[in-house]
């Protein structure tokens, strides 16, 4: 198949060689009980980094960073069962980000048939009538975050047995808290700590991540304490074969290329043809719905309709059930092929796969190495890179190198980001009144500065010493850990009334407004309504040959400055901003070729956020009398764009976590300005990254647009497939005088 490619599509290929295992053998002194339930399942030798994370756990708090498929369960798991198997009272907590994971794990579990185990999954899913009992008696308690935030901490008394017996806690995946979600972990991670204490317990901490830049600093974020590093992987590797793969030109002069979609569907038909088991990622809901929808039609053209059935989407909004059965039919080789979010990027075991497709660079080189590793596991895999049009992907393409031998990121995460860390210490409160001689170890040395803060903005009420909540309700069920969580739209089906799936609040108004196409399921829905009081989108089915993109109006308030300086004949800075949204319209475009069928208005309130990012300011100067107006906004908005798409070498992010504004004349500074932020409410560091190494970003940016081939701007350099203005006004010719000015200044 790739050799097809070689003309044009085939950017670069690599080969990595298989590599053996380091073999360990059982340590002795495990409990008899593990070592009979070892031996059942047919474990009777460790892999080297096994053995040494279980000596490190004995020691004290652990991180372990190995390969995907590594076996870094059984790492966490032998030191936890053989806790188990010594104390009857001692009690285990597995955190997970996903609930298949802890499906998964539960099942590996339950094979063990150890007498004195007692596994139990506690989750969204879990019946009522089962939760007391799990409480009572199971010892090892499988959960997410989101449960332990809003279900376990807030409720502990109900635990108080689990707590006061709280032995060990393995917080799985760790590199996916990062960003906001990270800190809110980071957060409710200190808050179970605090507990502990209080019911006498100091649990150890058990982390695994996949390999990146800085595991220990990401553990002791999180987590609040000094953790010890396993890296020394010693599990084997069957032989990859990497390839990059950049879709063909269709018009050379507007940097037009064919959709990464579509090639990406002929692959992988091609691939489900010859019986080769595929997963294949993207970000994109809607992108992996149309994938798998165009791979069926390819089948079903080359007389593979049988083959067509053997295909499924896999993404967040499916309900539980149809997860498990998408899971279970992968498993059992039902599926030849699943076409999925980075839902399943993390460890579930999904069966043997010959291949993995990413499609467009997921945002981080780590996610892209564990996409890449559900492949090959067994035997020799394919792991191939389908390039988008978007100007990172391009600037991979036109630099393998630094894509193929580019080093893991390191995870950026603010536990103390003030919107997220006030309404944690609220919640804190609640659970327990701040104040304890312990709060300082659990909460960090400035908790007593924050709380005082939330005391003036009547969060808290002060008494004796003591922070205490102020009014009815539990402040915990407010905080969301993650878009995905307590805060969404119900997807209605308007036929029968069904919830078909659900959409975070924070996506809402840009992707279930009135008359947007919605997928879901491979099947099409446009949307009638969005009821903003019920929360819930109304939805019927379409089949029309076009989608939609929203048009949002943005601004941005500066609030604080909190950091500044001259450089690149630019003033700089950093603070807080307040930034409003307001989707006003939208375009339907034609699925073949995307051209734009018309703009239609849309009705709906402004959102508002406060978070952080860079500015800079241009002085006065050459620049006005140089640049006329039109020519000035569209040189403003080419060298944000450009900025915003490389930000993501810099920090461990993509595009989609940042957003940006430029203006001729801001309302505060009065002159040209231009703004990028973070995405997300309280932001969590990016762009104060972005700020540090300013410089950096401007030359990677100035280098992107300069390389690009096309003649006045393409998706490939300055034009964004995020842009709420739709890409208008844009200049590349003056994005590039523009930077070219600031790195002679």
């Amino acid at each position: 198949m790739l050799e097809d490619g070689r003309g044009e599509q085939l950017v670069a290929e690599s080969r990595y060689g298989a590599r053996p295992a380091e073999i360990a053998p059982l340590p002795d002194d495990l409990h008899p009980a593990v070592l009979e339930a070892l031996r059942r399942t047919g474990v009777d030798a460790l892999y080297s980094h096994q053995g040494s994370t279980l000596e490190a756990v004995r020691r004290g708090h652990t991180i372990v960073t190995t390969g995907t498929a590594s076996g870094k369960s059984l790492a966490f798991n032998l030191p936890v069962l053989d806790t188990l198997a010594r104390d009857g009272r001692a009690r285990a907590l597995y955190l997970y980000p996903t609930k298949a994971l802890a499906q998964d794990q539960a099942r590996g579990l339950h094979a063990l048939k150890a007498p004195f185990l007692r596994p139990a999954i506690y989750d969204g899913d879990t019946p009522r009538e089962e939760r007391r009992a799990i409480r009572n008696r199971s010892n090892l308690i499988l959960t997410n975050p989101d449960m332990l935030h809003v279900g376990v901490l807030p409720n502990h008394k109900g635990w108080g047995d689990v707590l006061a017996n709280l032995a060990c806690v393995v917080v799985d995946e760790a590199h996916v808290y990062r960003g906001v979600f990270g800190s809110h972990v980071g957060n409710v991670l200190r808050r179970l700590r605090r507990l502990a204490n209080a019911y006498g317990t100091e649990p150890r901490f058990i982390l695994t991540s996949a390999t990146i830049a800085n595991p220990v600093e990401l553990a002791e974020r999180l987590t609040g304490l000094d953790v010890e590093l396993v890296d020394r992987d010693g599990a084997p590797h069957a032989e990859r074969q990497v390839a990059m793969w950049n879709p063909p030109l269709t018009d050379e002069a507007l940097g037009l290329r064919v959709s990464p979609l579509s090639e990406a569907a002929t692959l992988l038909a091609r691939l489900v043809a010859e019986g080769v088991r595929t997963i294949c990622f993207l970000r994109s809901r809607r992108g992996v719905e149309l994938i798998q929808r165009f791979t069926r039609l390819r089948l079903e053209d080359a007389g593979h309709g049988d083959l067509a059935e053997r295909i499924a989407p896999y993404r967040a909004g499916y309900t539980p059930a149809q997860r498990r059965d998408i899971e279970r039919r992968l498993v059992e080789g039902e599926l030849l092929a699943v076409v999925a979010t980075d839902a399943l990027e993390l460890g579930i075991d999904i069966g043997e796969l010959d291949a993995a497709i990413c499609v467009t660079f997921p945002g981080t080189v780590a996610s892209l190495r564990q996409m890449w590793g559900r492949a090959g596991r067994r035997g020799t895999g394919l792991a191939l890179y389908v390039a988008g049009d978007d100007a990172l992907d391009q600037f991979f393409c036109r630099h393998p190198e630094e894509f193929l031998d580019r080093a893991v990121e390191s995870a950026i995460l603010d536990h103390e980001s003030e919107e997220i860390h006030l309404p944690h210490l609220a919640a804190a409160a609640y659970e327990l009144p701040l104040g304890a001689p312990g709060d300082a170890g659990a909460l960090g040395p400035r908790w007593q500065a924050y709380a005082e803060r939330l005391v003036q903005r009547g969060g808290l009420r002060e008494r004796g010493g003591r922070y205490l909540p102020r009014g009815d309700g539990y402040p915990a069920g407010a905080i969301s850990l993650r878009s995905a969580g307590l805060d969404s739209f119900a997807v209605v089906d308007a036929r029968a009334g069904e919830v078909i799936g659900t959409v975070e609040a924070a996506r809402a108004h840009a992707t279930v407004h009135p008359g947007a196409v919605y997928l879901h399921g491979g099947v099409s829905y446009e949307v009638d309504e969005l009821e903003l009081d019920t929360r819930r989108a109304v939805v019927r089915p379409f089949s029309g040959d076009w989608y939609t993109q929203p048009k949002k109006e943005t601004d941005t308030y500066i609030e604080e400055i909190r950091d500044s300086r001259t450089v690149m004949g630019v003033q700089l800075f950093f603070g807080a901003v307040a930034v409003s949204e307001e989707v006003v319209a939208f375009q339907r475009k034609r699925i073949s070729d995307h051209e734009v069928l018309d703009l239609l208005p849309v009705d709906l309130p402004e959102q508002y956020f406060r978070t952080q990012a860079l500015w800079y300011v241009f002085p006065d100067g050459p620049i006005d009398s140089d640049f006329p107006l039109d020519k000035l906004q569209g040189s403003l908005h080419a060298a944000e764009h450009a900025q915003i798409a490389v930000l993501p070498l810099i920090a461990m992010c993509d595009r989609w976590d940042i957003g940006g504004l430029s203006t001729a004349a801001h309302h505060q500074t009065g002159r040209p300005t231009i703004f990028i932020y973070d995405g997300h409410p309280g932001g969590v560091g990016i762009t104060r990254t972005g700020f540090q190494a300013f410089e950096t970003l401007v030359g990677d940016a100035s280098r992107l647009i300069g390389e690009c081939p096309c003649r006045s701007g393409c998706p490939s350099c300055v034009q964004s497939p995020k842009c709420g203005n739709l890409n208008e006004p844009l200049s590349k010719r003056g994005a590039l005088e523009l930077m070219g000015r600031m790195a002679a200044a």
